[in-house]
């Protein structure tokens, strides 16, 4: 579909009469209302805000003269609306700067465990499977304490590996 200039002129005509992108594409026709948009933003149409209250209705004077044309609707209701320039969409307007919160857990009865120094093999179903250091190292072993039944880790590691779900809500 091309843009002749009478489409696009359809197009500034039809918008600056407040029709949606939607309405203006299908009276074109051949044309979506994403492409419609997109002209919108490249020919930098202004925007058109959301009315904030009910429109105010004012009488606009007619021409003296009574040359027989009458005013259209549109232009005798005058609308109190917000104007941008450009995609403005998802911007977001903050009155001030956020401020970072870090909520940290109590550290009560927190023992952090010797570790045992175990090698893969070492390992068994009672045995901690927190890995220590890194794996292409001589240096990498697991943590090797005794563990709850219910998991791989012991205490400490389980408390790290599996935070409930309100504190992972408040950390992001």
């Amino acid at each position: 579909m091309n843009w002749t200039d009478e489409r696009v002129e359809t197009l500034r005509k039809l918008w600056a009469e407040g029709l949606s992108a939607s309405q203006i594409a299908a009276q074109l026709g051949g044309v979506s209302r994403n492409a419609v948009i997109g002209k919108v933003h490249r020919l930098k149409l202004s925007s058109r805000g959301r009315a904030t209250a009910a429109p105010a209705r004012q009488k606009k004077a007619t021409p003296a003269s009574g040359g027989g044309k009458s005013v259209s609707r549109a232009a005798s209701v005058s609308r109190s609306v917000t104007t941008s320039i450009g995609a403005t969409a998802l911007q977001q307007q903050f009155d001030a700067e956020p401020v970072a919160r870090h909520y940290l857990r109590p550290v009560e009865n927190v023992v952090v465990p010797i570790s045992r120094r175990l090698q893969l093999v070492q390992l068994n179903e009672r045995t901690c499977k927190w890995p220590n250091g890194d794996p292409l190292s001589e240096d990498f072993h697991f943590c090797g304490n005794d563990s709850a039944e219910s998991g791989p880790y012991c205490t400490y590691h389980a408390k790290i590996a599996f935070q409930p779900a309100s504190e992972r809500r408040r950390s992001r």
